[in-house]
C-alpha cells in the first residue's frame, strides 16, 4: 500500500507451562535458532532472543501485517511439536497459556536488546516473578495476580 509506513519493537515473554525449568543448556541455543526462523519465516526482524529454563524472551521488529495472538500462538506451537518431537525434554514440554508483550520506541531497542542478551546474569539477582511483576509495573499494566503465569513460591 502506498504510503503506508509503520515500525513497531515488541518485546514477548512466556514460559513453559507451570513455569517449570525445562529448557536446558544442552538444547536451548537450537530453540533460540528455531523460534528465530519462525519468526523471520512471517516477516518480522528478530532483534534479540534469549531463552532461559523457566521463560524466553523474544524482541522483535514487528511486521504489522501479522497478529500478535496469530504469531504468538504459532512460536508456541511449532516450538512444542519441535520439542517434543525431537525429545529435548525429559517430560512433555508445553508452553503456559498467556504470555506479555510490550511495545518499545526505536530509541529504546539497544538498551532492552542487551537487557535480554544479559538474561543470565540478570537472573544472578533477581527471580523471573520479580523480573516480570517488574515489566508489568513499569509499563503500568493493571493485572490480577491470579491470571498470571503460575508461579510457586521460590
Amino acid at each position: 500500500m502506498a504510503n503506508t509506513f509503520a515500525q513497531c519493537y515488541l518485546h514477548f515473554i512466556f514460559s513453559p507451562k507451570n513455569r517449570d525449568a525445562l529448557i536446558t543448556q544442552n538444547w536451548k541455543i537450537n530453540l533460540e535458532k528455531y523460534i528465530s526462523s519462525l519468526i523471520q519465516d512471517r516477516k518480522h526482524k528478530l532483534i534479540s532472543i534469549n531463552a532461559q529454563p523457566d521463560h524466553i524472551h523474544i524482541l522483535i521488529g514487528y511486521y504489522v501485517g501479522d497478529l500478535i495472538p496469530n504469531l504468538v500462538e504459532h512460536i508456541k506451537t511449532s516450538s512444542t511439536h519441535w520439542i517434543n518431537e525431537n525429545k529435548l525434554s525429559h517430560f512433555k514440554f508445553e508452553w503456559q497459556k498467556g504470555y506479555g508483550v510490550f511495545s518499545y520506541s526505536k530509541s529504546q531497542i539497544k538498551r532492552v536488546s542487551q537487557y535480554i542478551i544479559n538474561q543470565d546474569n540478570h537472573h544472578k539477582k533477581k527471580t523471573f516473578k520479580e523480573e516480570y511483576l517488574e515489566i508489568l509495573r513499569k509499563n503500568n499494566i493493571e493485572f490480577n495476580e491470579k491470571y498470571l503465569f503460575d508461579f510457586w513460591d521460590e
